[in-house]
């Protein structure tokens, strides 16, 4: 590859910005914004692609080559997935142009804050309009072609009617459902992931092990149909999969949204691997109601300042007692302290709300008020607490 000389400076930055998660970040956001069918996709698929693209961009800036004789490969595949999950076209190109109008903007700002002259910095732009060009043109093709080569093989028709099942339209009838070799009345395991790259093209390889039959793009996230729930040596490493108990098609609609939610749920936790979806039970259920949540909040944890560092020591203390079956010890150990350390925040976070911990709350059995505890501080905290 050749590099020209003075495009090495915007190439650089732009390399930069390929690896620089706040600038994807940026990217996703102005995509999302402006399209609100990309929005409805995982943010997973679009700091997938937006990462791929930036790279690209910064490859192609620093070569002789013209733009047609260029690798586009990922606006190909972003094209390609976006007629997969059945994005409109129009849906699609409204998010590339916003995503690259956002980058040409990161770029020129770095680009002046580290000194490259104002001459260098506009041909910067006109070379960047020239590729976005590229990129909408390679994005319309892998679109069409992904369209073109959609075969209405028995599997594709399966996957269509389990799309239908799942969205928010009419649902197909019970003849269709048959005709495809979809029993209405067996029921089956509803899998959700969003799993992308490497780890989608493992769940999705043929497998005569296999727990799922079929599998369909709802909302950018990979869904499955199982007669029987994974085991976990089946789920790729690093993948985050959600399954549901068995329920009959007709009940998949309501169970899928349940799953989705708790798939968000797990990614903002950072989880990987094989969860049922009653392990998120409580957390779905709770997460539904936030003014509720605030008042618990209120009414238990009022005085504590969550600017004060020792305040936030002491909620994570009693949530980690409570995660851990109210045991001094076992709570010690997870927090790498002494039972007695344990002992003293407690009695301070008591001291400090005027609420025991440990003794019923407004006369509510035991488990009640657990619960209200465990919800009160998981709001108070937040979505990401930190370990104390």
């Amino acid at each position: 590859m050749t590099v020209i000389p003075q495009r090495e400076p915007v190439t650089s930055i732009l390399r930069t910005m390929a690896v620089d998660p706040a600038v994807c970040g940026e990217l996703v956001h102005a995509a999302r914004t402006r399209s609100p069918e990309v929005a409805r996709l995982a943010e997973a698929e679009n700091h997938r692609h937006v990462s791929a693209l930036v790279t690209a961009a910064g490859r192609w800036f620093a070569t002789l080559d013209r733009v047609e004789e260029q690798s586009f490969a990922a606006a190909l595949l972003l094209g390609a997935d976006r007629a997969g999950q059945s994005v409109p076209v129009t849906a699609v190109l409204r998010g590339v142009q916003a995503a690259l109008t956002r980058a040409v903007e990161i770029t020129v700002d770095r680009s002046r804050a580290a000194g490259v002259p104002d001459s260098l910095v506009l041909s910067a732009v006109l070379l960047l309009k020239e590729y976005g060009d590229a990129v909408e043109r390679h994005v319309v093709h892998g679109y069409r072609t992904a369209e073109q080569r959609a075969a209405p093989t028995a599997g594709g028709v399966r996957a269509g009617l389990l799309g239908r099942l799942l969205g928010s339209g009419p649902p197909p009838s019970a003849e269709e459902l048959t005709r495809a070799g979809l029993r209405p009345d067996r029921a089956g395991h509803c899998l959700v992931t969003e799993a992308t790259g490497p780890a989608r093209t493992r769940l999705l390889a043929p497998r005569s092990a296999s727990p799922c039959g079929d599998f369909t793009l709802v909302e950018g996230r990979l869904v499955g149909l199982c007669p029987r729930p994974p085991r976990a040596e089946e789920i790729p490493a690093g993948a985050l999969v959600v399954v549901s108990p068995a329920v009959p098609l007709d009940a998949l609609r309501p169970v899928h949204r349940l799953c989705a939610r708790a798939l968000d749920l797990g990614a903002r936790r950072g989880w990987r691997g094989l969860y049922e979806l009653t392990d998120f039970a409580a957390e779905i259920a709770l997460s539904d109601q936030p003014l509720l949540g605030t008042y618990l909040t209120r009414t238990l944890l009022g005085p504590l300042d969550p600017s004060d560092e020792f305040h936030r020591q002491l909620a994570l203390t009693a949530l980690a007692f409570l995660d851990h079956g109210r045991r001094l010890d076992r709570t010690a150990t997870t927090l790498f302290t002494h039972p007695n350390t344990v002992r003293y925040r407690l009695g301070r976070l008591q001291q400090i709300t005027g609420v025991s911990l440990t003794e019923p709350h407004h006369d509510a059995p035991g488990p009640l008020a657990t619960l209200h505890w465990w919800w009160a501080l998981t709001t108070w905290l937040g979505p990401h607490p930190d370990t104390p």
